[in-house]
C-alpha cells in the first residue's frame, strides 16, 4: 500500500513540475534571435565598387561616342569644301610677297563701276574668262618673244645693218609689251571681279607684279649704258631671266583659268 501512494506521488510531482521547466522559463532562443548574417559585408562593398566601374565605363563610352561623332562631322564638312586652292598650294610666294601688294578692298572698290558696266554688257562667259589670257599670250609670244630674238641679234650677229634694225626695233618691241602687259593687267583684275573671284591671292598675281616690277628696271638699265659698258651684260640675263619669269607666270595664268 505504502509502495503504491509513493509511486502515484512521485508521479504527481513529475506532472507539477514539468511547467518549471518549460521553455517559457528560458530566455528567448528563436532563430530571430540567433540569426547570423548569411550575406558578407565585403560582398555589399564589392558590388557597389562594381556599380561604380559600370557607371563610369558608360559615361566613358557615351562620350567616346560624342567624340567620334563630332570627328565624323568635321570631315564631311572638309570634305565638302571646294577643292579650287589646292591649284596654288605648290608654291609660298604669296605668303611671301602679299605684304607687297596694294590692298584688294581698294582696288575692288577702283574697279567696282567698271566691272558693273562689264557685266550689264552681258558678254559671253567665254569671251570674259578667256580674253585676257588670249591677249597677254599673244604680246608674251609675238611682242616678248621676237623681242627677246631680237636683243640676241644686237649682241652676236656681224652684220651691221641687221644689228642697226635690231636695235630700232628691240626697245619698241619690248616698251609695247610692257605697255600691254600692264594694261593687261587692269583686264586680269576686271576678269575675276567679273566673276566674283580674289585678285591678289594666287601666285600669278604675285607673279604678275614682280614680272612689271623687273620690266621698269629693265627699262632704266639701257640709259646707263654709256657710262657703264657692263651693264650691257646685266641687262642681256636679265632680260633672258623676265621672260623666263613671264613663261612661268603664263602657265600659272592658264591653271588659274582652269581652277573655276
Amino acid at each position: 500500500m505504502a509502495l503504491i501512494l509513493n509511486a502515484s506521488f512521485s508521479s504527481l510531482l513529475l506532472k507539477n513540475s514539468s511547467p518549471l521547466l518549460s521553455s517559457s522559463s528560458f530566455p528567448n532562443t528563436s532563430a530571430s534571435f540567433l540569426r547570423v548574417p548569411t550575406h558578407d559585408p565585403l560582398q555589399y562593398t564589392l558590388s557597389g565598387s562594381t556599380r561604380k566601374i559600370r557607371y563610369f565605363y558608360s559615361c566613358f563610352e557615351k562620350k567616346r561616342e560624342f567624340i567620334e561623332a563630332v570627328d565624323e562631322s568635321e570631315e564631311v564638312e572638309l570634305m565638302d569644301k571646294p577643292k579650287m586652292t589646292l591649284l596654288y598650294s605648290f608654291i609660298p610666294l604669296p605668303l611671301l610677297f602679299t605684304a607687297a601688294l596694294p590692298g584688294a578692298a581698294t582696288v575692288r572698290s577702283l574697279f567696282g563701276p567698271f566691272v558693273e558696266i562689264v557685266k550689264s554688257l552681258n558678254l559671253p562667259d567665254w569671251l570674259v574668262h578667256w580674253g585676257h589670257p588670249g591677249n597677254m599670250a599673244v604680246v608674251l609670244f609675238a611682242m616678248g618673244g621676237y623681242g627677246t630674238y631680237l636683243g640676241f641679234r644686237i649682241r652676236f650677229s656681224d652684220d651691221v645693218e641687221e644689228k642697226a634694225k635690231a636695235k630700232d626695233l628691240h626697245p619698241k618691241l619690248l616698251g609695247g609689251m610692257f605697255f600691254f602687259f600692264a594694261l593687261g593687267a587692269t583686264g586680269g583684275i576686271t576678269s575675276l571681279l567679273t566673276s566674283d573671284k580674289t585678285i591678289f591671292e594666287s601666285p600669278h598675281a604675285v607673279t604678275g607684279v614682280i614680272g612689271l616690277a623687273l620690266l621698269t628696271m629693265q627699262t632704266i638699265l639701257p640709259a646707263l649704258f654709256e657710262g657703264n659698258p657692263g651693264l650691257r651684260n646685266i641687262h642681256g640675263i636679265l632680260g633672258s631671266g623676265i621672260m623666263t619669269l613671264f613663261l612661268f607666270h603664263a602657265v600659272l595664268g592658264l591653271q588659274l583659268g582652269l581652277s573655276y
